[in-house]
């Protein structure tokens, strides 16, 4: 049997050790958690805030973003790559989120011409004299979201002097019983299945994607969310509804 040689027991002795080291540093490299990086998180959600600008949405504050920020990063922690740097993908994360926010609040609901070059003001436009129905693209938009639009976006108090001097000097006005009296009333007026979303939007308060899931809604299209296309018809008929009940004056809220 032929013996080694000097090279390749020095070879060999060096593999050893840089393995030991290896093995020794995977040793050494720290689990973070979710709970130990809290400050982290907050610092960098904190660097982000100008980038939420929409002072529009009412509803919805940085505060509120921030909560959701930090739930969202604690359920994608098990995605994180513990050998990797945190904050840049932290960053990633929080990015990437903010500009799902903004299209899901606003942009997917927003008028056409706002981004139309031909587009004058408020009302006005170039092609059409005035933004409205003669343009193929407004007209989309005012059959498919200014539905949604109108339930987003807050409206000044002055358009609506009467109902606001109603509500303020109606001392009787019991909001959570009004809440029971329009439910009972939809689930009489809905679909089995339109009142299981109703119910998921509406009483439970869950956003679209999770109602998609509990009616066990899939899609086969690429980057479309499960069930958004079924959650969005069931939607308009639900509104549709509601709008004919409420001109027909057939509920009393108050």
């Amino acid at each position: 049997m032929r013996k080694p040689n000097k090279k390749q027991s020095i070879k060999k002795a060096k593999k050893k050790v840089k393995g030991k080291k290896k093995t020794a540093k995977k040793k050494a490299t720290k689990i973070l958690r979710f709970e130990d990086c809290i400050e982290t998180i907050d610092e960098e959600i904190s660097k982000k805030r100008y980038k939420w600008n929409l002072a529009s949405l009412a509803w919805i504050d940085f505060e509120d973003v921030s909560q959701i920020l930090r739930l969202h990063i604690f359920r994608k922690w098990h995605l994180y790559d513990q050998e990797k740097s945190l904050k840049p993908w932290i960053r990633a994360i929080i990015t990437n989120q903010i500009k799902n926010l903004v299209r899901n609040n606003y942009t997917n609901f927003i008028k056409p011409c706002s981004r139309c070059e031909a587009a004058r003001g408020e009302t006005g436009c170039t092609i059409y004299k005035v933004q409205c129905s003669d343009c193929p693209l407004y007209k989309n938009w005012e059959k498919n979201k200014k539905a949604g639009f109108s339930a987003k976006m807050p409206v000044p108090l002055e358009n609506y002097k009467q109902e606001v001097y109603h509500i303020q000097n109606n001392q009787e006005i019991d909001v959570e019983k009004s809440a029971i009296i329009i439910h009972k009333k939809m689930e009489e007026l809905l679909k089995p299945h339109e009142w299981k979303v109703y119910g998921f939007l509406y009483i439970d308060f869950l956003d679209e994607l999770q109602a998609a899931k509990k009616m066990g809604y899939k899609t086969s299209e690429n980057n479309k969310s499960p069930g958004y296309k079924q959650i969005k018809n069931i939607k308009k008929k639900i509104i549709k509804k509601v709008k004919q009940i409420l001109l027909n004056d057939e509920i009393d809220i108050w």
